[in-house]
């Protein structure tokens, strides 16, 4: 980054600065409705405990009642099975998400149980997703 002479006491200041700001960001109280709501996941390698392991990694993307497009959501699991897309919906909801409409995703089983679980809105199978995989 161009920096000479920073200490691993700063490099760990600087890490727990953004790891604060990325966490207000995460946690933000939801205000207002939110008709439309995508979810997507990916699977990314990370080391855990030394080995290298696949893991999903998710998002929500949502627009709310004044056309606004936001992320309002990540997160990190396993797998994509339904009790962890249930956990993170219900996350979402608990911060304030509501409003919803319509929800656009892949057809991944778990997730469309969890999205009639925790919403009383439509869903649109995104057309995107197979296109890239």
């Amino acid at each position: 980054m161009g920096m000479s002479g920073i200490s691993k006491s700063q490099v760990s200041k600087l890490c727990e600065d953004i790891d604060d700001r990325v966490n207000s960001f995460l946690d933000r109280k939801l205000e207002g409705e939110w008709p439309y709501l995508w979810l997507d996941a990916t699977y990314l390698k990370v080391r855990e405990n030394g080995r290298i392991v696949s893991v999903a990694a998710i998002i929500a993307t949502a627009v709310n009642g004044e056309g606004r497009r936001e992320i309002i959501g990540l997160g990190l699991g396993p797998s994509e099975a339904a009790v962890f897309w249930l956990g993170f919906l219900r996350s979402l909801e608990s911060r304030g998400l509501k409003g919803v409409k319509l929800v656009i995703s892949d057809a991944h089983e778990g997730l469309k149980a969890a999205i009639a679980q925790v919403f009383k809105a439509s869903w649109q199978r995104c057309r995107v997703g197979p296109l890239k995989k």
